[in-house]
């Protein structure tokens, strides 16, 4: 950890650029998203949720690596969920830059970009289904006190993201 996670510029599905340097000076969350897993769907809901209860001090940067979703794809279910904007990694060079391996696979930087926390959004599984951590929202809340995150890492878990077709 202790690191910056690589700087990058992604167009959104409407070609804005943006540039994870853009936005040093607050807390982000960089999310690796799809438009078909339901695991990215839960995530969404929860991630929406802590961006209006720590509004203009966190953002979220959700990122569609999986080569499988077009634009055309993704932009209704962007609209569908309420998220504001999906980055497109069309060769997954951001991805696999960070080492992401699943849809959510969340990335939470400080405000100097310094990864604090990588994994999971919560401790949902497939066998348990109702969280009872929300390790995002652990890890904001603490980097907001000025502390560390009490758990820098944790496997994250969802759906796979699809690099080759």
């Amino acid at each position: 950890m202790d690191m910056p996670l690589p700087d990058f510029d992604l167009q959104d599905t409407t070609g804005q650029l943006h540039k994870l340097s853009q936005y040093r000076g607050r807390f982000v969350v960089v999310n690796f998203w799809s438009a078909e897993c339901p695991w990215s769907a839960r995530a969404d809901a929860s991630l929406l949720a802590l961006a209006k209860c720590f509004a203009g001090q966190v953002v979220i940067l959700p990122v569609a690596s999986n080569l499988s979703e077009t634009r055309k794809m993704i932009d209704p279910v962007r609209q569908e969920r309420g998220v504001d904007f999906v980055l497109m990694d069309e060769n997954c060079r951001v991805a696999n830059a960070c080492g992401a391996q699943t849809t959510p696979h969340a990335f939470v930087l400080d405000q100097t970009g310094i990864l604090r926390y990588r994994g999971a959004v919560d401790d949902v599984t497939f066998r348990k289904r109702i969280p009872e951590r929300f390790y995002i929202e652990e890890a904001l809340l603490a980097l907001l006190d000025g502390r560390l995150p009490e758990v820098p890492e944790t496997p994250a878990y969802g759906c796979s993201i699809v690099k080759y077709i």
